[in-house]
């Protein structure tokens, strides 16, 4: 029981869901890891600009042209050989420049513009003078005040690089030139590229999985749920025939379970009371038919005679038993018809007779409010329709008027037509026979009529 429980599914979900949390938080840690990694490349870049800053002789620095004519002079080629050397040292390093502020607002001048030896790279090396607008590197910007790196890694045509900057000082501390060392960053660059990648698709996958999941548990959880709902709805419809079928062996099928015998209970208990109230209306309908020797007897002979009829038509065992209580009940109307009509022997006036047809539909008002079943309601109140619409008291036709009340009509005639009143000789059976056949089509529904001939032909 605990493979199946709902709680162990919860469970599952649970720790599925954890799993997929820690595998995304580990991308993150990785992530984290990566922008470590560039921090630390960040520091080391600022501490070599910073010493290679330190070598450079600000005096002879400032001596440099600023002009084509610059890059020949002995201070220039001094200090640009001694960039060489130490690129050599560090061979990480491509590029490393040097350059002062100008008068206008992020815009510096080149001194020295130091490039790889036999690199042919775009664009060519600045030469002294030459601007460069710095408004997109505002780490360079700050250099004047001390060594910075660039916090994104940039890609050109030249390559990918990151970038670090320091100032180079006089004498007296001032800052008048920077320092700029770019390193190649493709194998960092490459890594964040991969690593973004699987994120995305690991953030990708965890959004569909989650999903994934999150259906598959609601599937479980809201389609019993609906189910029960479902249940619950049709109960308060009257229909305690109803069964919630979930499957399975959790806590919810435990409560379709306890549902059903719940509804069982109330189907019972409700039967009780809709027989206790049928045989209190059989008797009363018996005493009615008791105060009159020519009616006695006959709502059990047409419930009798309904009975073996439903059966040759092939009505199911619940439908034949239920027809059967509604034919005892079918003339229970008369109760609120005067006894002296009920008893008169002598033939009904118009005015009479309009009292008569109104009995269906009192009986169907004194049932109504205990009675749910609509067939029994249909039987009471359909019984003296006519098949070809003539009948009352809603002059229905052909298939519109129910097969129950249908039934129990041939049923009530056969006995009416046999029995001795003393205002109409009764007939023989054959003799009924003969008015039901002449009556079929007309009076009678033709199915109900060739079934219960035959019923009668045989119980010679």
């Amino acid at each position: 029981m605990l493979l199946y429980s709902f709680r162990l599914k919860v469970t599952v979900l649970f720790v599925l869901l954890m799993l997929l949390s820690g595998f995304i938080g580990n991308f993150f840690v990785y992530e984290y890891s990566l922008k470590m990694q560039m921090d630390q490349l960040r520091d080391k870049l600022m501490i070599i600009a910073q010493l290679i800053s330190k070598n450079v002789d600000a005096k002879e620095l400032l001596e440099i042209p600023l002009n084509n004519a610059g890059i020949g002079t002995p201070q220039y080629k001094k200090i640009s050989g001694e960039l060489k050397k130490i690129r050599d040292v560090v061979p990480s390093i491509v590029f490393i420049y040097i350059m002062e502020k100008t008068q206008k607002e992020c815009v510096f001048k080149f001194i020295i513009d130091l490039h790889p030896a036999g690199a042919k790279t775009e664009p060519a090396p600045a030469a002294p003078g030459e601007e460069y607008n710095c408004e997109f590197y505002p780490e360079m910007m700050k250099a004047f005040s001390g060594p910075s790196a660039d916090r994104e890694i940039v890609k050109d045509k030249r390559g990918v690089f990151l970038s670090g900057y320091a100032p180079i000082k006089d004498d007296r501390g001032k800052s008048v030139a920077i320092l700029g060392v770019d390193m190649s960053a493709r194998d960092v660059y490459d890594l964040q590229k991969e690593v973004k990648k699987r994120a995305l698709l690991v953030l990708l996958l965890g959004i569909i999985l989650s999903a994934l999941l999150g259906t598959f548990i609601s599937l479980r959880v809201t389609k019993p749920v609906k189910k029960l709902v479902e249940g619950t709805r049709r109960i308060s419809e009257g229909d305690l025939d109803y069964r919630v079928k979930t499957g399975g062996s959790d806590e919810m099928s435990e409560l379709a379970d306890s549902f059903n015998k719940m509804t069982v209970k109330l189907s019972d208990a409700r039967n009780e009371l809709f027989n206790y109230f049928y045989r209190v209306a059989q008797t009363l309908v018996r005493v009615l038919e008791a105060k009159d020797q020519y009616t006695k007897g006959h709502s059990d002979r047409v419930a009798a005679y309904a009975e073996k009829l439903a059966v040759e038509m092939g009505l199911p065992d619940k439908r034949t038993k239920l027809l059967k209580e509604a034919a005892l009940l079918h003339d229970i109307g008369k109760m609120g018809v005067e006894t002296t009509i009920l008893r008169k022997d002598t033939r009904l006036t118009t005015e009479e007779g309009d009292i008569i047809h109104k009995h269906p539909a009192i009986g169907e008002d004194i049932l109504k409010p205990v009675s749910i079943d609509k067939d029994v309601l249909a039987v009471i109140r359909g019984h003296h329709e006519r098949y070809d619409g003539k009948g009352y008291p809603d002059r229905l036709k052909g298939d519109d008027i129910n097969i129950m009340a249908a039934i129990v009509a041939v049923a009530d005639s056969y006995d009416a037509m046999t029995s001795h009143r003393p205002y109409m000789k009764n007939l023989t059976k054959q003799e009924a026979i003969e008015q039901l056949k002449q009556n079929s089509g007309t009076q009678f529904n033709p199915k109900a009529v060739d079934a219960f001939i035959k019923v009668l032909e045989r119980e010679k």
